[in-house]
């Protein structure tokens, strides 16, 4: 089968003739038809990514049609149409994931190849208004922004009877995206930030009520002031009962300023730097709660899943690419540049 190869840290990825993987007990083999990209694979190229072990077949996403079932998998899923979770070993406490968790794609051999085994447990159906290139995007983002959204800062379950205010920073990437959509399907009021005009666009198209680009001079005064002609919760002063954020860094502390009273931070990224300049007095009055998150558990997944079905929630698509454009696609994802999703095609 073909496969994208990485042997080591600081090496160019390689299209190879791998060998096909076999089902044992309680796994099932999966021919591949796509999977997406994550910033977490040209992180594991580049070094930047703990425990990293190499030789592997990179990839953490995606979906396809199950061909062979293991000793002890229910024959049922044998033709179904699945996708993948790729959070694997959580362990026994939702909290904390434990010392056996492992994200596919390493340093267990990933989804960039023709075919994957995984454990059955960790397949689910794929919902019929999604293609195989859709299901493909939405496992490791989808679930990243569901426990950022749904688990730790818990959207609608704070005993507020009114919709909320949500703020999800860096509009534009796969994780942010899928905030955006689950917070608008849960009829929240939703606010963006871009360094990026475009992409404040397209988010207000994706449901978005407004949005404002971080790189002007007190972006967060501005912000509070558009918000505060806005319609739900505590819209009156602008300010956010929910904020998701992916980079950290300087701009962290002006979060804090447009937080509503009571307010619940979530994070799970640190792609401009170190936190800096909090003022304690500003966290500690306001009550706010600030979460620190990553990747998710099975019953996560599974009620991200379910409303992703319901809704019919389509992810967003950047652009796709066959498997042999992988350093394309790769350099693309390295950028930053995309509005959504990289998928690689896979199948025939």
């Amino acid at each position: 089968m073909k496969a994208i190869y990485l042997e080591g840290i600081h090496q160019p990825v390689q299209l190879i003739d791998a060998p096909m993987p076999t089902a044992g007990p309680g796994e099932v083999l999966i021919k591949l038809q796509a999977a997406s990209l994550n910033h977490r694979d040209v992180f594991v190229q580049q070094g930047l990514y703990p425990g990293i072990k190499l030789p592997v077949i990179l990839g953490s996403d995606g979906a396809g049609v199950v061909v062979d079932t293991g000793e002890g998998v229910e024959a049922s899923w044998q033709g179904q149409a699945v996708i993948i979770n790729p959070a694997m070993n959580w362990g026994d406490n939702p909290k904390y994931y434990g010392a056996d968790f492992q994200i596919l794609g390493m340093p267990t051999n990933g989804t960039f190849a023709g075919y994957v085994v995984v454990k059955s447990n960790y397949i689910h159906r794929k919902s019929h208004h999604l293609t195989f290139e859709q299901a493909a995007a939405l496992p490791l983002a989808g679930l990243t922004a569901w426990r950022a959204l749904m688990t730790k800062a818990g959207l609608n379950k704070s005993g507020v009877m009114a919709p909320e205010k949500v703020l999800i920073t860096g509009i534009g990437g796969g994780a942010a995206l899928f905030a955006l959509q689950f917070a608008v399907a849960a009829g929240a009021e939703v606010w963006v930030t871009s360094g990026s005009d475009e992409k404040l666009e397209k988010a207000i198209e994706l449901g978005a009520v407004g949005g404002i680009n971080y790189r002007q001079p007190d972006w967060h005064k501005a912000l509070l002031a558009q918000a505060g002609a806005g319609r739900l919760g505590n819209s009156a002063r602008g300010y956010f009962d929910v904020i998701i954020d992916s980079a950290g860094g300087p701009g962290f502390a002006k979060l804090i300023d447009v937080a509503a009273p009571g307010g619940r931070i979530a994070f799970f990224g640190g792609t401009t730097g170190n936190i800096t300049d909090i003022i304690p007095p500003k966290v500690f009055f306001k009550q706010l709660s600030i979460f620190g998150t990553t990747m998710g558990t099975e019953s996560e997944f599974a009620d991200m899943i379910s409303l992703v079905s319901e809704q019919q929630i389509v992810p967003v698509l950047d652009e796709v690419f066959p498997l042999a454009d992988i350093k394309m696609a790769m350099n693309k994802m390295e950028t930053g540049a995309q509005f959504g999703k990289i998928v690689l095609s896979i199948g025939n």
